[in-house]
């Protein structure tokens, strides 16, 4: 399916700064957040070189409260702010978008008519039906015409849709072409499960399905970003056939695990112990 002149112009038309990179083929890293609470974790992001933070709800207690003030101060820091929402619950997604969120990841979209629903939630009138807010964070709070906000809204905001089992790869492309979808994923991790294959990303299931959706997201012109997949090589292989540089490099949760470790390894060998049982004299 090949997008439509109007379509291709209102994507085009995107002034987020992710989509935007994207669509240059420029590289973005992303910092996921499922531990921390404070704002702090989008400035150390911002002083680790990451170009965005992604706050995982799906898989987290993190409160909206919380997600919301991580995503504001992200902004202000010029760091672009996903939030991940748990499946489905389009009903929370005015929530964060009002508070600070910059963008949207939608897990296990399989449908069109689950993606419309998706650009109905995010997407001010006429693109979709968002509830009408004099003004947001996103623009300092200046008043502006109703008209005009919707617009600016509508192009800062971005949506990621994520593909993660065989239904949504069978509808993959028509998805993709929804007007109002700037991003589709594949959540290699739960589709490797769906294919009854899991965690096996080199399966010929999982690696037909990747194929399939890097041609149907390159005929329709919207960035296909692949995740899920702990080889750096494969990783760079799909990058280099057409897949979105969207790079996350990690859960906080792992980094702060992996810190940890490295700590308390350098601090045993400092005093000649390689592990906690030994004595020291």
């Amino acid at each position: 399916m090949v997008q439509d002149s109007a379509t291709a112009s209102a994507d085009a038309a995107s002034t987020n700064l992710v989509v935007s990179r994207l669509r240059q083929r420029l590289p973005v890293a992303a910092l996921g957040i499922r531990a921390s609470r404070t704002p702090d974790i989008a400035r150390i992001a911002k002083a680790s070189g990451h170009h965005a933070i992604w706050v995982d709800l799906e898989h987290s207690s993190i409160a909206i409260d919380a997600a919301v003030q991580i995503c504001a101060a992200a902004m202000d820091i010029g760091l672009m702010p996903f939030v991940r929402v748990p499946e489905r619950e389009y009903g929370v997604i005015g929530r964060l978008l009002d508070g600070g969120a910059g963008g949207i990841i939608a897990p296990r979209i399989e449908t069109v008519a689950q993606a419309e629903d998706l650009v109905a939630a995010c997407r001010f009138p006429p693109l979709g039906h968002r509830s009408a807010i004099g003004t947001l964070p996103h623009v300092g709070y200046r008043k502006m015409a109703a008209a005009d906000f919707n617009v600016a809204m509508n192009r800062a905001t971005a949506l990621k849709v994520l593909i993660e089992s065989p239904l949504g790869i069978e509808n993959i492309e028509r998805i993709a072409a929804v007007p109002g979808i700037d991003i589709v994923g594949i959540g290699t991790n739960d589709l490797s499960a769906e294919l009854g294959v899991a965690g096996d990303f080199k399966h010929p299931l999982v690696r037909a399905a990747h194929e399939t959706a890097l041609a149907a997201c390159l005929r329709v012109g919207k960035p296909l970003a692949i995740g899920g997949i702990a080889d750096a090589a494969y990783s760079a292989e799909l990058v280099h056939r057409g897949a979105a540089p969207f790079l996350m490099t990690g859960i906080d949760t792992d980094m702060l695990l992996a810190a940890a470790h490295e700590r308390v390894a350098k601090a045993l060998s400092s005093v000649g112990v390689e592990n906690g049982d030994a004595v020291v004299r």
